[in-house]
């Protein structure tokens, strides 16, 4: 495995984790990295780098993270998000993988891109979800704008420095993981 195959898989996984977080925002910086000759892409998803899917991607994006600060349209949109991102992770790490076969592309995919991705969009609905519930939705703009911002900053390392991203990513399924494991044992004492 060559250095640029494990950059590729790194900025794979920074972007899946982005799709977490917002579904459009990773998939327009990588159109734009693409745009722009920053990242190669393999052959046959060249076009996520042309104009045309960079304005529609941008829109998209736009659209999303505006709609986030739409009280119930929020809580909505969580209720697809999981099955969008884990799609979405996976055809950004398809996209971004360089020289392997075929086979360990969509498996890595697979598992690492869509996992990653439903990961953190299950704990990102989950975070909404009790934010509705303890304050009536009024903190709801806080935890929009923080995975807004997380979703940026997590795609523009992934792109400029994916070996950081990974690294932000790892501590980012770390605290997933706490939180998780933290709702648990409340659970239990509580059934």
């Amino acid at each position: 495995m060559t250095t640029e195959t494990i950059i590729s898989i790194f900025l794979g996984i920074g972007l899946s984790a982005s799709v977490g977080f917002r579904v459009f925002v990773p998939l327009f910086a990588l159109s734009l990295a693409a745009y722009f000759n920053v990242w190669e892409l393999n052959e046959s998803w060249e076009w996520i780098g042309s104009l045309t899917a960079v304005i529609t991607l941008g829109v998209a994006t736009l659209v999303e993270v505006f709609a986030y600060y739409i009280p119930y349209i929020d809580n909505a949109l969580d209720s697809i998000a999981i099955p969008l991102a884990a799609i979405a992770g996976t055809a950004v790490m398809v996209s971004t993988v360089a020289d392997l076969s075929p086979v360990i592309t969509w498996a890595l995919a697979i598992i690492a891109g869509g996992g990653t991705a439903a990961a953190v969009a299950g704990s990102s609905g989950a975070t909404r979800l009790a934010s509705t519930a303890t304050t009536g939705g009024i903190a709801n703009p806080v935890v929009s704008t923080i995975e807004t911002g997380t979703s940026v900053v997590v795609s523009i390392l992934s792109v400029f420095a994916p070996i950081i991203a990974f690294v932000l990513v790892i501590i980012i399924l770390y605290i997933i993981f706490r939180l998780y494991k933290k709702i648990d044992q409340v659970s239990l004492k509580f059934p």
